[in-house]
């Protein structure tokens, strides 16, 4: 229940759920209260319109993408003892594959970029992410690790089922590192998504070497006058930028 509710909440209050709330707020309300209503109205629109601008979304990636790529060095000589691929949705039902569930584009970008480093630093792998819903089959980490060990050719050393977020992610996978040995880890995920996801494995005693992968940057060589046009990528953007600071701030205040 606390799930459902969380997704009920996000739809809500982000991109464009609370632009679209606002709107429809302000219409019910011209009648009664025209100013209200009107400066709703207003507001939501133009909300909506600048979460749709690349202009914007681009320079509110700075809040998140702060953390650079994994430099070439780490490879020839690693400072991580185990690398770490947090999960990032699936894909229900994918027709293509037969009907059975399969990882997403996050977590498959997230997953490639892991077998990469396996590659290349030779550590082990260790995958985290259970299942939002009870009644979904399997965990996120199972269908993680099918794609490296069958897809990739990787082998996968640990892998956590339990987890529902990523605060979870880390407080799961903590005991199954420590036992062996292991404290200090490459974290693999999204750019944006790194902040959340370095403070809670950083909260649960973990030396963390962020590994971020699927940064959004925008297309330094399209004409300037695009990043001034509605896009629905940059709103894509701004919803994800948003999930991530209210999932810090929401973080700080249930956890730490």
């Amino acid at each position: 229940m606390e799930v459902l509710l969380i997704k009920i909440l996000q739809t809500l209050l982000l991109p464009p759920g609370l632009m679209i709330l606002l709107m429809l707020a302000g219409y019910f309300l011209a009648r009664r209260l025209p100013r209200t209503g009107k400066i709703m109205l207003v507001t939501g629109f133009g909300l909506l319109l600048l979460a749709s601008l690349p202009f914007v979304a681009n320079f509110n990636l700075r809040l998140l993408e702060g953390d650079a790529a994994l430099p070439a060095a780490e490879l020839v000589q690693p400072s991580a003892q185990a690398i770490v691929i947090l999960s990032g949705g699936r894909n229900l039902d994918a027709p293509e594959y037969g009907h059975v569930d399969t990882v997403s584009r996050h977590t498959l970008e997230r997953v490639r970029y892991g077998a990469w480093l396996h590659r290349h630093s030779g550590l082990p792998i260790l995958v985290t992410g259970g299942k939002v819903f009870d009644t979904t089959q399997p965990a996120e980490a199972e269908l993680m690790r099918q794609i490296l060990t069958k897809e990739f050719q990787v082998p996968v050393r640990w892998i956590e089922t339990d987890s529902r977020n990523s605060w979870e992610n880390a407080a799961f996978s903590q005991p199954l590192l420590k036992d062996a040995g292991i404290n200090r880890i490459y974290l693999v995920t999204q750019a944006w998504h790194m902040p959340r996801a370095r403070m809670a494995f950083e909260a649960v005693g973990l030396q963390v070497l962020p590994a971020p992968t699927g940064f959004l940057h925008g297309d330094g060589d399209a004409p300037l006058i695009l990043d001034f046009l509605p896009s629905s990528g940059a709103l894509m953007t701004n919803y994800y930028i948003a999930h991530e600071l209210i999932g810090i701030v929401w973080y700080r205040l249930r956890y730490l």
